[in-house]
């Protein structure tokens, strides 16, 4: 199976020499659950698109700093793009971003949320076991870095996981989407350095709380065996 990862931003430059760019991230994730997957990396922040939709068999939409509603030119574009997605019923994974711009182009509403910044380690409860998992779990947890949420469900979108902070946080969209709020693909190092960094932004006691989460288990194998389980099935 070949994955084309729509890339929607860049690593900081601060921490892109140890942890490398998103692509990668999702290539090693993925890949501890089935080493022969292919990758193709399209910089749709770029305006890099594929020219045809066949040109690869499962599209991967990755995080981003940038809100789905922010006047960026290649935005409109990528929604688009999503909108021939699901159109050709293509099997496709949003990640936080990813999953904020699949529901907002299809017809949901993505949102600045009134809760605020959510960071740290996450723990989310399922509401729904779809058939095509072969190994669920009553409850998971991932990491998370993200202010924006999916508010209103598309058209055909179902919750299937959920917590108090983030109600929509796993959505499938028909049989062919699936998109998670949180970012399997963040390592515990990669997420407490990413915090430091945004110390700031995120203020002193939400950050020292982010960092304390670091010390419960996250359930990112679990997830990339889902998320490889969806687009095969």
């Amino acid at each position: 199976m070949k994955i084309g990862v729509l890339k929607t931003d860049d690593v900081r430059k601060e921490l892109v020499g140890e942890f490398g760019e998103y692509p990668e991230m999702f290539a090693e994730l993925l890949r501890s659950q089935d080493p022969e997957l292919e990758f193709v990396t399209y910089e749709v922040q770029r305006g890099h698109f594929p020219d045809n939709i066949d040109e690869v068999d499962a599209y991967l939409i990755t995080g981003s700093k940038t809100g789905v509603y922010e006047d960026k030119e290649w935005i409109p574009p990528l929604m688009e793009f999503v909108r021939k997605l699901h159109d050709a019923k293509k099997p496709t994974i949003g990640i936080c971003f990813g999953h904020q711009l699949i529901a907002h182009a299809l017809g949901g509403k993505t949102r600045k949320s009134d809760k605020g910044w959510g960071i740290g380690v996450h723990s989310y409860e399922m509401q729904e076991t779809p058939a095509w998992m072969s190994e669920p779990m009553p409850s998971f947890s991932l990491l998370v870095s993200h202010q924006d949420q999916v508010e209103e469900l598309p058209p055909g979108a179902k919750v299937l996981a959920s917590s108090e902070f983030c109600p929509m946080a796993m959505v499938q969209v028909d049989d062919h989407m699936l998109t998670f709020q949180a970012h399997p693909e963040f390592t515990k190092t990669y997420s407490k350095s990413l915090m430091e960094l945004r110390r700031e932004a995120f203020g002193e006691e939400l950050a020292d709380k982010g960092h304390a989460s670091l010390q419960n288990d996250i359930h990112e194998s679990a997830v990339a065996r889902w998320m490889v389980e969806f687009l095969r099935k």
